[in-house]
């Protein structure tokens, strides 16, 4: 009995498999990958990676003199991968990860507006070399640094490229928490720039 049951999920599994395809739904055709600058207003620098997979989208056609125009707007699942470090005293160097939601409308000439709620934050800070005393013993300290919670939100702005692989850049402003932070928190203001890719099956 436990062997026909493996086999019918098997069977289900790639009849789903199939339907998916035929939909033209399938993963990369729902998601697009990001690669950017990371900048802090402090001097901070370093490269984002991203991901955006397609939730919801909603088409508002709009009559005009001139014709239709198409409205888009569209919930995304967000999620990014970032290393920061200041260069003026090398100190300061930074690991981070968050993930949310996006909101974005595109209008009719494909300029897009980005809003984006990232609940899901972390922030890994690594210091330079950092000993410990304990009584009259001095040890190296391993992985120096402080973890952190670092919810965050961002307002942009961007622009579509239909049918490119390339498929649109972005210039988002984003503000972040570090907690707890010595006795409270670290506000982070920082921009974002760059590109958008597609993989989608043509």
């Amino acid at each position: 009995m436990k062997k026909y049951t493996i086999i019918f999920l098997l069977i289900y599994a790639l009849q789903l498999q199939a339907q998916s395809r035929a939909d033209g739904i399938t993963f990369l055709n729902r998601t697009e990958f990001k690669v950017g600058y990371y900048g802090n207003v402090f001097s901070e620098n370093g490269l984002n990676l991203g991901i955006e997979y397609l939730w919801k989208e909603k088409e508002k056609v709009k009559e005009k003199k001139r014709g239709q125009k198409i409205i888009t707007h569209q919930l995304l699942f967000n999620g990014s991968l970032g290393y920061a470090t200041n260069f003026t005293n090398k100190t300061d160097n930074g690991l981070y990860t968050h993930y949310g939601l996006i909101w974005r409308r595109t209008s009719p000439k494909r300029w897009q507006l980005n809003l984006e709620l990232n609940p899901l934050g972390y922030y890994r800070s690594f210091l330079p070399e950092t000993f410990e005393v304990k009584g009259d013993e001095v040890s190296k300290v391993k992985f120096p640094g402080r973890s952190y919670y670092a919810p965050s939100v961002g307002f942009g702005i961007g622009r579509l490229r239909k049918g490119k692989r390339r498929s649109g850049w972005y210039l988002n402003l984003n503000y972040a928490l570090r907690t707890p932070y010595n006795a409270g928190t670290l506000d982070i203001l920082s921009i974002q720039y760059g590109h958008r890719f597609n993989f989608k099956k043509k």
